[in-house]
């Protein structure tokens, strides 16, 4: 038998010498002045409108053509329908139907006046009528 005697010593945690920032010792953070979900919808809210390749096609094939006007004529009624929490609307402009991704931005299908007749829009969950 040996005549020493050992005493367990308590493990320290270690601190790594590259960490000298309280906040990263202490897991204190700074509170954010915004939380994620508003800066991400300010986000959407800038962005342009973009157009998928379906209502690309349709836009081409039915010969439609849209000025600054009526972009920024969808772009009052995009940020219409998203303040009433609006997620897939159908849009109509003029002799225009747009079923727009209030969501991502993005028009979905475009239709011009005689193909809009007689028409079933479906998915959508709002209306604006601009």
């Amino acid at each position: 038998m040996s005549e020493k005697i050992f005493f367990s010593q308590p493990l320290q945690p270690l601190t790594p010498k590259h960490i000298q920032n309280k906040e990263k010792l202490t897991g204190e953070r700074k509170p954010f002045t915004q939380n994620f979900q508003e800066i991400l919808e300010k986000q959407i809210q800038n962005s342009t409108i973009k157009f998928s390749k379906h209502a690309q096609e349709r836009l081409n094939l039915r010969n439609i053509k849209l000025d600054e006007k009526n972009m920024e004529k969808l772009t009052t009624a995009v940020q219409k329908a998203r303040a009433k929490g609006a997620k897939e609307s159908l849009i109509l402009m003029d002799d225009l139907a747009l079923v727009v991704s209030i969501k991502n931005n993005t028009v979905i299908t475009a239709m011009d006046g005689p193909h809009i007749k007689e028409n079933v829009f479906t998915n959508i969950d709002s209306a604006v009528i601009i």
